[in-house]
């Protein structure tokens, strides 16, 4: 087991109070999972103090504590590391700890609103087909080559990316694609990991809840390319208007991708119908079963991280022509004798919406009903309620407003936050049932022959949480479920 001494690394420490050379045989930031001889880690959260827990750390055995604030007793026998930034030193000790894992491998993150998941997911499946052992960290899962790990966050927490990607290592990984969110910038929970590249999707209302202002939202997701090092690439969505701002101050190679404008990588599509795209990427033509332009960029996103790693252009196109999207992610889905299609989407902010919207109202064929089925989440930025109201019953036939994950808040409040900015036409589009199963049926239920009902908000989630406890709830089941009452 490693000592104090070997691990500290490159953070700057203050102060040491105790044995320099304390052995350490676990790291933790949680109190509750300190075993004798753990290093515990208080760190200052949104929500709460991780200083308050100091005590029952040392109560469970802490043999080093790591903190911003010396606690008022001391205890004896325990090693007090006192440090700037508690979050940082976590994600930096972590990262020795378990022998430097991204260093042995090629680590590859994506941050924007929307996409991440998306582009993470091919860029895994793409190299699997290229014949490699990958790791994948996403909002959707976990995956060390086939085998799959529950995911709770979209990054975890700095000691637990830096364990899942020791997995990766020992398990003969060469490739970790990831998905970096804001909040995992912001926290430092990306701390110590040497990525050799980073992707930037988009940048949208989303988040203000945690960052408060849209620009403190772009300054977070331009520290993870201002902090990529010079040995890296940094690749980013040029037709997105902040999307070369991400270039401006790091030392990475520059690159981009785009369908608009001269780029790095330069894509036009040719095709865009609901069986899937045919695109000129990088000058080849190649068509691809994802569907809509929003696919068109993660495809040319994809494409271009995989040349930037050393791949052969055409290898990489013939893999992501067989390639399907990601779990909830404009998935679809047909009933038997109706011929309905279901489109399943993660999409829960204004513009993701818009632009899942704008691709089947842009793909669907004159008489072709629209119903989508739309909620938002509570204790979130609640004023995107009222613009995803009325994005949904704007770009819509009908809109059958419901329950997300309403967490503590009321539903029905939530609904009343909708409906409060939209006019009385489109107020006469739309209906509300709170019961999320039900709104489902509904839609489905009020469908004719060949329209199209869209579900969404949840996407891949398997749940939903109302006042504090999680229920078991996937639309993609209920909707088959209600196209299966269809066929009756």
């Amino acid at each position: 087991m490693p000592n104090l001494q070997d691990i500290l690394g490159n953070v700057k420490v203050n102060r040491i109070l105790g044995a320099a050379d304390a052995v350490v045989t676990a790291l933790a930031i949680d109190s509750r999972k300190v075993t004798p001889g753990t290093a515990f880690f208080a760190l200052k959260g949104s929500q709460v103090d991780g200083h308050q827990f100091i005590p029952k750390a040392v109560e469970f055995g802490a043999s080093v504590v790591l903190c911003e604030n010396l606690p008022p007793d001391i205890a004896e026998g325990v090693t007090y590391v006192l440090v700037t930034d508690s979050s940082y030193a976590a994600g930096v000790i972590a990262a020795a700890f378990y022998n430097n894992p991204s260093g042995r491998m090629k680590v590859v993150g994506v941050t924007g609103t929307n996409g991440k998941t998306t582009v993470a997911t091919l860029l895994f499946n793409t190299f699997k087909e290229l014949g490699y052992t990958c790791g994948l960290i996403s909002t959707v899962r976990n995956l060390i080559d086939d085998k799959a790990l529950s995911a709770t966050h979209t990054t975890p927490d700095a000691i637990s990316v830096q364990s899942l990607l020791a997995q990766m290592a020992d398990a003969g990984c060469s490739h970790v694609f990831m998905e970096v969110s804001s909040h995992a910038v912001h926290q430092n929970r990306i701390a110590g990991i040497q990525f050799t590249g980073g992707i930037f999707t988009n940048i949208t209302h989303d988040h203000l809840d945690y960052h408060n202002t849209f620009d403190e939202y772009i300054r977070v997701k331009k520290k993870f390319f201002d902090d990529l090092p010079a040995t890296a690439f940094a690749l980013t969505n040029a037709d997105d208007k902040r999307g070369l701002v991400m270039l401006q101050n790091t030392v990475a190679s520059r690159n981009a991708y785009s369908l608009k404008i001269p780029a790095t990588f330069k894509g036009k599509v040719l095709e865009n119908n609901l069986t899937g795209l045919v695109m000129i990427l990088d000058n080849h033509e190649a068509h691809f079963r994802l569907i809509g332009t929003f696919n068109a960029y993660n495809l040319s996103a994809v494409y271009g991280a995989a040349v930037l790693l050393g791949e052969d252009k055409l290898s990489i196109l013939a893999v992501l022509s067989n390639l399907q999207g990601a779990a909830g992610r404009f998935e679809t889905f047909m009933s038997a004798n109706e011929k309905v299609l279901g489109i399943v989407d993660y999409a829960h902010t204004p513009d993701a919406l818009i632009n899942v919207l704008a691709t089947i109202n842009q793909l669907r064929t004159k008489g072709q009903q629209l119903i989508t089925v739309i909620g938002c989440g509570g204790d979130r930025d609640k004023s995107k309620r009222p613009v995803m109201a009325e994005v949904a019953s704007e770009h819509s036939d009908k809109a059958i407003f419901t329950s997300d994950n309403p967490r503590s808040e009321d539903a029905e409040q939530i609904l009343n936050d909708m409906e409060s900015g939209l006019t009385a036409p489109q107020k006469r589009k739309v209906l509300r049932i709170s019961d999320r199963r039900e709104a489902i049926k509904t839609a489905c239920a009020l469908a004719q022959p060949e329209d199209i009902v869209l579900v969404a908000g949840k996407g891949h989630e398997t749940y939903q949480e109302i006042k504090g406890v999680r229920h078991s709830f996937d639309d993609r089941e209920v909707l088959k479920e209600a196209f299966e009452l269809l066929n009756k």
